[in-house]
């Protein structure tokens, strides 16, 4: 095995199930010691600390609310406390409240931005110090296929992933000249807790309409955000990498 991210300490956000988990086991199995952050589930959050360390992995829990920016600062102060470091900050953590406009209560779309972009905003805030003084950083951030081709039903989803493109290439602008790339992964239709409520004729529409006619899985976001967590992709930043099977070439 590769383990390119030896030495490296990395947090996830929203780790504990899902396409989190599956960024922090690949992160560990690299060589990353990896913070797995989660909000309600410490069952979820604690199996995939033990699925880390049952394959030779660091890992720890840290539940906070990252949509919070007190929670979010005091996530990556204990990654600091903990590790000593900073190196790699996945913002994975988000959240789904599907309706037409005409019927969302604003709840649901102050909801889905608070945990999906205010979060990125939060913990990107609290990380850039510690990544400055030393010189060095990779920060990711999941977008979606959404918030580049938008989907009926999801305004606030939506517009909460393209705040996250927005966001990368102007952190990227900034963070640059200190060696630290920020870079976003747009993840098409995968089977997750937030795909599961989908009526299955959406799910059949959304495969008939990707090119390599099938879901992707969480392992196949998670090879995309390690490649630009490392070393490989030091040259790249600003850009955001669709893994959607072509649906939205």
């Amino acid at each position: 095995m590769d383990r390119y991210l030896e030495n490296k300490v990395a947090v996830v956000t929203g780790a504990s199930r899902g396409i989190g988990r599956a960024i922090a086991l690949e992160l560990a199995r690299c060589g990353a010691s990896v913070v797995v952050n989660y909000n309600r589930n410490a069952e979820a959050a604690a199996e995939a600390v033990a699925a880390i360390e049952a394959e030779g992995g660091q890992s720890i829990a840290v539940q906070a609310d990252v949509g919070d920016f007190e929670q979010a600062k005091r996530l990556i102060q204990t990654a600091v406390d903990g590790f000593g470091r900073i190196d790699i900050l996945v913002n994975n953590a988000g959240t789904t409240r599907d309706q037409l406009l005409m019927l969302m209560k604003e709840g649901d779309w102050d909801d889905v931005l608070r945990i999906n972009l205010k979060s990125v905003f939060n913990c990107c805030k609290a990380a850039a110090r510690s990544m400055v003084r030393k010189r060095r950083g990779r920060i990711i951030n999941i977008s979606s296929v959404s918030g580049i081709a938008g989907q009926g039903g999801q305004t606030n989803y939506a517009a909460s992933k393209a705040g996250i493109i927005g966001f990368t290439k102007s952190l990227a602008k900034e963070l640059g000249p200190r060696n630290i790339t920020v870079n976003a992964v747009a993840p098409g239709f995968i089977p997750t807790d937030l795909t599961a409520d989908l009526p299955e004729e959406l799910q059949q529409k959304a495969i008939e309409s990707t090119p390599l006619k099938r879901m992707g899985r969480p392992e196949e976001i998670a090879y995309a955000v390690v490649f630009l967590a490392s070393d490989k992709a030091a040259f790249i930043t600003g850009e955001t990498l669709t893994v959607d099977g072509g649906l939205v070439m």
